[in-house]
């Protein structure tokens, strides 16, 4: 008869999948340890087992024979086989001198080894830790040890103590090793008396932690729903997401009510929230005036108000200074500056240029084929001919990209300008070390946020034109503000409109289309005469069935009757992230359908970050600025490496690869289908857009513009008569509380 299994052994053997389970034993060996986020791969000898067991997950410094208790469940790995995938973990402190003296040198405590550790345990026995913890002084009783050595390992077992007893109190709350660390570099020895007397102060000053998991932890600790604390943060949090959709400011009386209704608490307890916040400085309460009345009170986030004051006073201080490059005989430039370009422009165009010379700072709008690149390469040839230093830039690399393509001189992103340095988390160029240009030209204006062109014109040398290039009409930009449009609204500097589409521009069904949208009417496909066009609508009013006829479009229909490869040529764009024919599901049935890794489900060739699976090959988009990485919002690459063991991947981007992390792959999202929004910027061979009256909330003209505009080659509409029509007539673009054009207009 077979020995009957110990409930340990049962554990081991015949655990429920996702079942939650302790699991003790002995870190016999790391087989993979990532600094920077604690990622860890050990082997863990188990009391009664004769193989070690794997375990993953986040640890600080694992050290091979240390005791530890681990919390988690059991997965099945295709490759290598059962794992235990810890969530949390504790180490167990040995009572034994034995245990004490490994413990100690083991490496866990900076600059204590083996020998150390024997003269510190031979001192003090089992009474070493108490010793340690409360006496540490009496580390001079130990033979051998200098002052500098007891103060040293005094300072490292302070150290190891505090980051520990933060860990395994962060935990429980759902608060990884990662970022206990990276409190308590914030915090320093008092990190954990901070976190447990105020833990909304992770959600203030800890990047990557919200306000949810600071929310959950505090209700743990007992603080109450109404606590001022929470209050504090919940508005900060409320304000910073009121940012995030574009808003610089925020009526104070509207902001306290929100605060109300989402934190569920009395709106004075959000009113006294407000005060509090704006003594810590982290607000900015502003009277906001105009014409000499009182409008309102505005609510900032700090530096967003930094921002907007400070783009009024550096654009008047620009555009009230002389001009470095003068033109002394107007006519003569021109004319020069035409000839060298060998083409016949406009007089709108002419207009246009005629104002680069004029003026100090200079707006130039227009849909597309209207000629702004024509304009742009004619100024550009006038203002070399007075050997003018030039300078071109664009919010986007793809935007500088093409801006480099088409002028044929060099372009930057404003980041790249500017000299972003992530060490030290700011710009180089400032009013301090300006850059050295008589002549900027930025590109996709409608792009600047209120941040970048803060940093912009503050690093503007005052003699140098600024010249704005950009489509009014399109989206504004995913960062706070509404620059370009609050510019052109303050009349502050000169803003010529490009009007007239060209010949050859008006050959193209794109472009008429894109023009008729904008001016509130139904786009019209070209009548089908045999030949192909470059604007086709296809009607499909079945959600389910319109995402099918996207994904047969993709993959089948355009390659072969266009020649455009599927992955690299056609984006899908989408007005939103769920439903039928949302982005989600979109990425899901076309990375099925073009990946051939993604039959691969069982394989074990992919990384999960949330319910995202990422695998090689895939079609990826970083969504969030990353100035370390050098990438940015926007940025589309494809997965290059990937290695599930790691669990790291890389990204190949235009010109480099990426690394990226576990723990950084919140970064990235799935490409084969965006959102307009995160199209902006950008042009594709091939546009495929799903429209459906599901998607009734986003539809507004400037979505559907902006998307029919990214589209180079072709662009394919599918979806209902009805939802284009409710998007064609909807001008009315959702309001962001600025305050920009009433600054420059001298009425704030």
């Amino acid at each position: 008869m077979a020995a009957k299994k110990s409930k340990k052994d049962e554990l081991l053997t015949q655990p429920e999948e996702g079942a939650a389970i302790e699991l003790s034993g002995t870190l016999e060996r790391v087989l993979f340890h990532n600094e920077a986020n604690g990622y860890s791969v050990l082997r863990l000898k188990v009391s009664g087992k004769a193989d070690p067991v794997s375990a993953v997950g986040t640890m600080h410094q694992p050290q091979v024979g240390v005791a530890l208790r681990l919390e988690g469940d059991w997965t099945e790995h295709a490759r290598f086989g059962r794992q235990f995938q810890f969530r949390h973990y504790d180490i167990v402190m040995p009572a034994t001198t034995e245990g004490i003296r490994h413990y100690l040198g083991s490496g866990l405590i900076k600059g204590v080894r083996q020998r150390m550790a024997e003269r510190i345990v031979e001192r003090f026995g089992e009474d070493t830790f108490r010793v340690l913890d409360e006496e540490p002084e009496r580390l001079a009783e130990v033979k051998g040890l200098s002052v500098k050595v007891i103060d040293s390992v005094k300072t490292a077992w302070a150290e190891h103590q505090s980051i520990r007893s933060l860990i395994m109190f962060l935990q429980p709350h759902g608060i990884s090793t990662s970022y206990a660390v990276r409190i308590y570099k914030h915090y320093g020895a008092d990190a954990l008396e901070v976190v447990r007397e105020n833990p909304y102060r992770l959600a203030m000053d800890i990047r990557g932690i919200g306000f949810v998991s600071a929310d959950a932890a505090a209700m743990k600790l007992g603080l109450e729903k109404d606590s001022p604390l929470r209050a504090e943060a919940g508005v900060l949090y409320t304000l910073k997401n009121l940012s995030d959709d574009g808003h610089v400011f925020y009526p104070l009386d509207e902001l306290v009510r929100k605060s109300s209704e989402d934190l569920d608490i009395d709106e004075d307890l959000a009113a006294q929230a407000v005060q509090r916040l704006e003594k810590q400085e982290r607000v900015v309460v502003d009277d906001l005036y105009a014409d000499g009345e009182l409008r309102c009170q505005g609510v900032y986030l700090a530096w967003n108000h930094t921002c907007e004051a400070g783009i009024s006073h550096y654009l008047h201080k620009l555009i009230n200074s002389p001009k470095s490059v003068d033109f002394a005989d107007k006519r003569a430039a021109l004319t020069e500056g035409l000839a060298k370009t060998a083409l016949e422009l406009g007089e709108e165009q002419l207009e246009a240029v005629r104002a680069a010379l004029d003026s100090k700072a200079l707006v130039i709008t227009g849909g597309p084929g209207t000629g702004k690149t024509t304009v742009i390469n004619t100024i550009i040839k006038v203002f070399e001919g007075r050997k003018a230093k030039i300078l071109l830039a664009a919010p986007t690399g793809r935007a500088a990209k093409r801006m480099a393509e088409t002028s044929g001189r060099e372009a930057k992103t404003i980041h790249r300008l500017l000299e972003y340095s992530p060490s030290e988390d700011g710009f180089a160029r400032n009013e301090n070390n300006p850059l050295a240009c008589g002549l900027l030209v930025v590109d996709e204006a409608s792009m600047l946020d209120n941040v970048l062109m803060f940093h912009l014109v503050k690093a503007l040398p005052l003699g140098a034109t600024l010249i704005f290039v950009g489509d009014v009409n399109q989206l504004p930009s995913v960062g706070a503000g509404n620059v370009l449009r609050d510019i052109m609204a303050s009349r502050t500097i000169p803003v010529v409109e490009l009007t007239e589409i060209f010949r050859q521009a008006a050959e193209s069904a794109i472009i008429l289309n894109a023009h008729r949208i904008n001016a509130g009417e139904m786009p019209m496909p070209r009548e089908d005469d045999g030949k192909l066009s470059d604007f086709y609508f296809i009607r499909q009013e079945d959600p389910e069935k319109c995402a099918d006829l996207v994904v047969e479009l993709v993959c089948n229909h355009i390659p072969r009757r266009f020649k455009l490869n599927p992955l690299d040529d056609i984006q899908v764009l989408t007005p939103m992230h769920k439903g039928s024919a949302g982005s989600q599901v979109l990425n899901a049935k076309l990375q099925a359908a073009l990946n051939r890794n993604a039959a691969q489900s069982g394989s074990g060739a992919f990384i999960g970050r949330g319910d995202r699976q990422f695998r090689l090959d895939d079609k990826v988009m970083q969504i969030r600025n990353n100035y370390e990485k050098d990438v940015f919002n926007g940025d589309i690459g494809r997965i290059c490496y990937l290695d599930p063991v790691d669990k790291e991947l890389t990204v190949r981007f235009e010109d480099r690869n990426v690394l990226y992390s576990v723990e950084e792959l919140d970064e990235l999202v799935p490409a084969y289908a965006i959102s307009v929004h995160k199209s902006q910027g950008s042009e594709y061979p091939a546009v495929v857009m799903p429209i459906l009256t599901q998607h009734y909330v986003l539809l507004q003209r400037n979505l559907l513009y902006t998307g029919v505009t990214r589209g180079k080659q072709l662009v394919i509409v599918v979806g209902s008569t009805r939802a284009v029509a409710m998007a064609v007539h909807n001008n009315k673009t959702q309001q962001r509380y600025t305050w920009l054009a009433h600054r420059l207009a001298g009425s704030a």
